[in-house]
């Protein structure tokens, strides 16, 4: 890792703690780990003192302690490096952060100062954040997880980052990444990350490093990109809350792209209140990127405002059946979280999927993809400086020479030997690749766009993953043979897929599960999903990386 200014987060001071805790009394069971303090401005117990945990605290509720004093950014800031400290270096070693920012505490102190003087920017303001290492800092290296572009620092940051500073959020760390954002969970500069639930199984990809970030709450909220299910993997092996928005709804501009026609970032927290809050900065039309111009009129400026605990009453839920019968874990959870449905005051249906949809999936998908990948590589690589490779061949040339482990990182030849194929899959005015972006997308867009209308259905749900996470060594998404998944439908239709915590099973591994909208039903998912969450409260902090008691706030009255 890249260390910078740690010494605050070595040292830091104390501040006075209650060790007093707050039933949660809306839970319907007993936390088996740790309990989860539930802090509301509005809820008083007479004498008994208030607390705040951080590890299981919205941003509305840190909002609130940053309102009446008790907690400041700079402190925020130090509990969370103090957490990457004991259990991404040390402890378990996760292994989630590539390069943490050096300035974060000053900019935390500076935008504290400036709340006392001019109040906050947004609910944002003085809230740390972490970014996949594809998204563009100008000030902070963005390799891809990649030991070819070790050390290169952009000519800007991405549009959704710039939206992201002038709300008030800090860039807390860097994190690790599958190299390129495709294939198992691990890079060539970073090495394998380990998902904090069970350090012999995967976080999976190619957002692993947030996903384990935030599950282990080393900041607030983190921002995955989603191609083939790039955010929505790791949320659920995580188990955390994960958003991949309609295409469009957010810029793609300085994202290093994987296939720009799928490419999308997405806003992954411990609760859905903080994916409404972050994606409510993260939406805008950017000239960059004429995707976005699609958004316009469609954006909501808060999508917090949606969150309802009654969303379910009356919703009409679709359940995709032929994702399931891949792990009876799996499937107890899914059927589970119908009842809860149902009790909610949801009609729960069943949908299927055409076997030609079904067996398609995969290659519309690579037809696309592949050929993205070998043009538009090359056209970021030449905003690099000139030390660094400038095509996809080049980048597979220098990968040739690194054959064993080093100082700086390690071989990972399962993502280099794909860059072959990759390079090898042809050119965008080849007859396959305009068919299946032209007619293909369409037809795949078309048909579930008429299921949901057909069937008056609110979203379709399904096991995010249909089987629970594999162990690092055979992570299931580094390439060879699948069993079907939806996962990739959200990509080729371009719409938004909302995954939350579900449930765990028996060996303590997450599930989630998904609800998939038509274009721009975010706010609609986020209400379906926030209802789920909150009757559930499926989500639990991993039992490696526990909260600890520094992160008790004592709420001034």
């Amino acid at each position: 890792m890249i260390q910078s200014d740690m010494s605050r987060a070595c040292g830091l001071s104390r501040m006075v703690r209650s060790r007093s805790w707050i039933w949660d009394l809306l839970s319907v069971r007993v936390q088996r780990i740790t309990l989860v303090v539930i802090y509301s401005s509005v809820f008083t117990v007479g004498a008994v003192a208030q607390t705040l945990e951080i590890t299981a605290s919205t941003i509305e509720e840190i909002n609130a302690a940053f309102a009446n004093e008790s907690l400041t950014s700079e402190q925020l800031v130090e509990l969370y490096l103090s957490r990457i400290e004991a259990y991404d270096d040390t402890g378990p070693a996760l292994n989630a952060v590539l390069a943490l920012n050096g300035q974060a505490l000053n900019r935390a102190r500076a935008l504290d100062a400036e709340r006392r003087d001019k109040g906050p920017r947004s609910r944002l303001h003085g809230i740390p954040i972490v970014l996949k290492d594809n998204i563009d800092t100008a000030d902070l290296p963005t390799t891809a997880g990649s030991l070819l572009l070790a050390g290169s620092l952009p000519p800007d940051d991405a549009f959704i980052v710039q939206k992201l500073r002038a709300a008030g959020a800090i860039i807390l760390a860097k994190v690790n990444m599958s190299e390129f954002a495709s294939g198992g969970a691990m890079s060539s500069l970073g090495g394998p990350i380990r998902n904090p639930h069970d350090l012999e199984r995967s976080p999976l990809g190619s957002s692993g490093g947030t996903g384990a970030s935030i599950a282990a709450a080393y900041a607030q909220f983190g921002l995955g990109t989603d191609t083939g299910g790039s955010v929505r993997w790791p949320s659920t092996a995580n188990g955390i809350v994960g958003l991949k928005p309609t295409y469009g709804l957010v810029s793609r501009d300085g994202i290093i792209p994987l296939a720009l026609s799928f490419d999308m970032a997405g806003p992954m927290a411990r609760n859905v209140y903080d994916v409404a809050a972050a994606l409510s900065v993260m939406t805008g039309i950017d000239p960059a990127d004429q995707a976005t111009v699609q958004s316009e009129g469609r954006i909501d400026l808060d999508y917090t405002e949606h969150l309802d605990i009654t969303a379910l009453d009356g919703a009409r839920i679709g359940i995709a059946r032929d994702f399931l019968d891949q792990d009876s874990e799996v499937d107890w959870i899914i059927e589970a979280s119908l009842d809860v449905m149902r009790g909610a005051g949801a009609t729960v249906v069943t949908v299927r999927f055409p076997q030609w949809l079904l067996d398609a999936n995969g290659e519309l998908y690579t037809a696309v993809r592949h050929r993205e990948f070998r043009v538009q590589i090359a056209e970021y690589l030449a905003t690099l400086k000139p030390k660094y490779p400038k095509t996809l061949a080049q980048l597979i040339e220098q990968a040739t020479r690194m054959t064993a482990p080093n100082d700086s990182g390690q071989p990972n030849p399962s993502r280099w030997s794909l860059m072959r194929r990759e390079d090898d899959s042809g050119d965008l005015d080849d007859p396959e690749y305009q068919a299946v972006r032209e007619h293909g997308l369409a037809l795949v867009r078309g048909f579930i766009d008429s299921l949901l209308e057909s069937k008056k259905l609110d979203a379709i749900v399904y096991p995010t993953s249909p089987r629970r996470p594999s162990r690092i060594d055979a992570d299931p998404i580094s390439g060879g043979t699948q069993r079907v998944s939806p996962i990739r439908l959200a990509n080729l239709t371009g719409f938004p897929d909302l995954v939350v915590p579900a449930g765990f099973t028996g060996n303590g591994l997450p599930v989630g599960i998904s609800f998939l909208g038509t274009a721009f039903s975010e706010p609609k998912l986020l209400a379906l999903g926030y209802a789920f969450e909150q009757v559930t409260k499926a989500r639990r902090l991993p039992i490696n990386t526990p909260s600890r008691p520094d992160e008790i706030i004592a709420i001034g009255q």
